[in-house]
């Protein structure tokens, strides 16, 4: 299993994420799960969760599956969120697909977080934010999104005062 192997910087992943990226499977380290291992695998049991990076509010998980979301490639990453975690709006300088694997993920559009503007989009339920969309979103129970994309991934908050990387 690959343990986390890299801790990627302030304007990286859903930096959604997803800046800090636990990886997969495999007995080699690598960025993702691809590299030179060929056909690329991964069992829900052998997802090694870490620590969402700095640019998401405490307590999500992230997981690397492929790729490496801080350079200009192909990447795949799944993000564990809590009951009630808010990601407040924000934007990303390239496009943004999610899948969702587990629970409710809701999505808003806009400046302003509003519960009410959002829409649930259970398991199965795929959502395209493009680049530089305003949007933000919340988890309705455990929540676990699978968000693919063409790096680098970053995320840059609509209120300053609403980047954890701030605090």
């Amino acid at each position: 299993m690959l343990a986390i192997t890299k801790r990627f910087g302030l304007v990286s992943i859903l930096a959604f994420a997803l800046l800090t990226g636990a990886q997969a499977g495999g007995d080699k380290k690598t960025s993702g799960h691809d590299g030179d291992m060929g056909h690329v695998m991964v069992r829900p049991d052998d997802i090694k969760w870490g620590p969402a990076p700095p640019a998401l509010p405490s307590g999500a998980k992230v997981a690397v599956l492929s790729g490496d979301p801080t350079k200009s490639t192909a990447y795949v990453l799944r993000v564990q969120l809590p009951d009630g975690f808010k990601v407040p709006p924000h934007w990303h300088p390239t496009d943004e697909n999610v899948t969702v694997i587990k629970g409710t993920f809701n999505i808003g559009r806009g400046d302003k977080f509003s519960k009410d503007s959002t829409e649930a989009l259970p398991p199965g339920s795929f959502a395209r934010m493009p680049k530089e969309m305003r949007h933000f979103a919340w988890a309705k129970g455990e929540t676990i999104v699978q968000v693919h994309g063409i790096g680098p991934f970053e995320i840059n908050y609509v209120n300053a005062l609403d980047d954890p990387r701030k605090k």
